[in-house]
């Protein structure tokens, strides 16, 4: 009897995040997603668009120049796209497990993240210490 006494008195370990917390969570996933859509956008168009300085009066050397750093400024912004359109998979997936009720919930531990990791990285799905795990492993 004394020990289900003890166990009646230990803190129950929250298993999920309420309604309103996920609801919280989901507006700042949505500005976060407004925001990375507008980038999205500021760096396709700077991918897609020629730039049309026109050269064809200046030096030949000038216009090699000119043409090497707009391939590069080109290949910066698709990798930066590309990673933009990941953030923006990774948000979206969060969005459909707050739906799901599955929020928040390390995927390796399946324990709770913290409530302060998950204001940073929203789109989190592992706790800081199962992180770290994977990274030790990964070395």
């Amino acid at each position: 009897m004394e020990t289900v006494k003890k166990i009646a008195q230990q803190p129950v370990e929250k298993v999920k995040y309420s309604d309103e917390e996920l609801q919280e969570f989901k507006e700042i996933i949505l500005n976060k997603l407004k925001e990375s859509k507008n980038a999205l956008a500021i760096l396709t168009e700077a991918y897609t668009t020629k730039n049309d300085h026109d050269t064809n009066d200046t030096s030949p050397t000038f216009k090699v120049l000119e043409e090497g750093s707009n391939v590069l400024s080109k290949e910066e912004n698709g990798q930066l796209a590309g990673r933009q359109q990941k953030f923006i998979r990774d948000l979206e997936n969060a969005l459909l497990r707050i739906e799901n009720k599955t929020y928040g919930i390390c995927r390796v531990t399946g324990k709770l993240i913290p409530k302060e990791r998950l204001k940073v990285v929203p789109h989190a799905t592992m706790s800081i210490e199962a992180k770290l795990n994977q990274q030790k492993i990964n070395k």
